[in-house]
């Protein structure tokens, strides 16, 4: 009410206000009822939200359903975004435990808006529209619920924060929220992460804690869809390597980067939508040169081609779980007790490949395996056991290269 009368009281309208409440009402007031872009009143992005509502012809004092989607479509929803809930299980687990103190809840929606996981809240009872829209299956796209965090993000893939007034539905004025993106390895919008609340502030930089989730979760992601890549965890600070902050790129088997995270594009000044590029030409050094460090556990620093310096760890995992990250650095790893003479370590390290020999990942891995199993005079077990991965999954190598070369020969013969 009293701002009401402050908006009602013919006081000239300043530049400066006292509050942001005041701020948005009067950003409401121009642009609602006297259809005035209020420009620099709220974010670019939220008036853009408004503009695309009122061209939907959707009334702001109308009311949202919260109704969830059809069985079909979220069963739909859910299927196609297993993956992002499995790489994303521990970090919702970690953030609801964070916010536990809080009246927060998170929601992670798929790339269409729709909640896929939202946390409970034992305090529900205190924010009933919060509640019913807070429920898998639920569409919370701009389009159904108009200008919120996670619909703009849906929208533009970019990360944004709506406060009170400034969501379009009158009705949800009494919420706050953040949302971030989640990105796949196409760049391509995966997921949002979101959290609100509702009659109250948050009372903590919202903004900041979903955008390091989302990170993390998109992190994971990344890596759980690069099989077969050389990955390349890198950083100015070698204190960085392993946390959110860390700049991930994923190279394929002839040495191209396929995709950079976030923090890896901004080190190396590259611009995503031009990848893939050689890796010579985005990191200034040869794919020979960063095979080298799958034989260490250490980080080595090197030269971006824009002059930055970083530290850098590399890995290598293929698709059916031979890891060489591992395999190269802990050539013997025996598990358990057994009746069959070890593998001598240097008869492993011998036949290590060198990696500058080398032109591909696949070249690398074939030989790698080849190798050590001559050393291992044939022996499977043994074999297996020195590259730290089941007999089940080698048998399935050697299956798979047996059967190609086989078409090779059939093809030949042709």
């Amino acid at each position: 009410m009293a701002l009401q009368n402050w908006l009602d009281s013919g006081t000239p309208r300043q530049l400066f206000f006292t509050s942001p409440e005041q701020r948005v009402a009067l950003a409401r007031q121009r642009f609602f009822e006297e259809g005035i872009r209020p420009s620099g009143m709220v974010a670019e992005p939220v008036i853009q939200s408004w503009m695309r509502c009122t061209t939907a012809r959707t009334q702001a004092s109308a009311s949202p359903t919260f109704d969830p989607v059809t069985p079909s479509r979220l069963h739909s929803a859910l299927s196609r975004n297993r993956e992002l809930l499995e790489v994303a299980r521990q970090e919702l687990a970690s953030m609801e435990s964070t916010l536990a103190g809080t009246d927060c809840r998170v929601l992670l929606t798929d790339a269409q808006g729709v909640i896929v996981h939202a946390t409970h809240n034992p305090l529900a009872a205190q924010a009933p529209l919060l509640h019913l829209a807070a429920r898998v299956g639920v569409n919370i796209s701009e389009t159904a619920m108009g200008t919120t965090a996670p619909g703009i993000v849906a929208k533009t893939g970019q990360a944004s924060m709506v406060l009170g007034a400034e969501h379009y539905y009158d009705c949800l004025q009494n919420f706050q929220c953040a949302a971030a993106p989640i990105r796949d390895v196409k760049g391509r919008l995966a997921g949002v992460l979101n959290v609100s609340v509702e009659s109250r502030n948050f009372g903590f930089d919202a903004a900041s804690v979903i955008g390091l989730y989302a990170t993390s979760i998109e992190n994971s992601l990344l890596q759980a869809q690069s099989s077969e890549h050389l990955l390349v965890r890198f950083q100015a600070s070698p204190a960085l390597l392993g946390t959110p902050m860390e700049a991930l790129a994923g190279i394929t088997s002839d040495g191209r980067v396929e995709w950079l995270n976030v923090a890896a594009s901004r080190l190396l000044g590259q611009r995503t939508e031009l990848l893939p590029q050689p890796v010579e030409a985005v990191f200034g050094v040869r794919l020979s040169e960063l095979l080298e460090l799958l034989r260490t556990d250490t980080v080595k620093g090197f030269r971006l081609p824009n002059g930055l310096g970083v530290w850098a760890k590399v890995r290598l995992v293929a698709r059916d779980g031979v890891d060489f990250d591992h395999a190269v650095a802990r050539p013997i790893l025996p598990a358990v007790a057994s009746s069959e003479p070890p593998v001598e370590a240097s008869r492993v390290s011998a036949v290590a490949p060198t990696m500058a020999d080398e032109t591909t990942l696949v070249d690398h891995s074939r030989k790698f395996i080849e190798d050590t199993l001559a050393a291992c005079d044939g022996n499977i077990s043994r074999a297996a056991r020195a590259l730290s991965v089941s007999r089940g999954t080698l048998y399935r190598r050697l299956k798979g290269w047996q059967a190609k070369a086989s078409s090779s020969d059939k093809a030949a013969l042709q």
